[in-house]
């Protein structure tokens, strides 16, 4: 699917909030996720920094949506759909699972080292 297809639905917007956006027809922002346009640099840079992603990843060179992000995200958050924007803190039900969780990795570390 195209990138801009992808992000536009995702934010759960129509082709014409974006042709809004870019001062374009609904038929160019068609034509763009069609890939029967190219976009100019200047509409590139103008939906990479809306959608606060890298113009390499709306162009589909690569798939790290903001690589100034990624290291600031060394776990990989954001690849599980972790978007701090949205970010509501963990209920005590969560904190307990979490908890839980970390128990029997720490386990299973410990074994596995206690076996070499």
């Amino acid at each position: 699917m195209n990138r801009l297809k992808f992000l536009r639905e995702e934010k759960g917007l129509f082709q014409s909030d974006i042709a809004k956006i870019l001062g374009v027809s609904v038929a160019a922002v068609g034509f763009y996720e069609n890939e029967k346009r190219d976009m100019s640099t200047e509409t590139v840079v103008k939906l990479a920094e809306y959608f606060n992603v890298s113009t390499d990843y709306l162009l589909g060179k690569s798939n790290i949506r903001n690589p100034e992000k990624e290291q600031e995200d060394p776990l990989g958050l954001a690849k599980i759909g972790f978007n701090m924007n949205e970010y509501k803190p963990i209920t005590d039900t969560q904190r307990e699972q979490i908890k839980g969780l970390l128990e029997v990795i720490l386990k299973d570390n410990k074994k596995n080292k206690e076996e070499k």
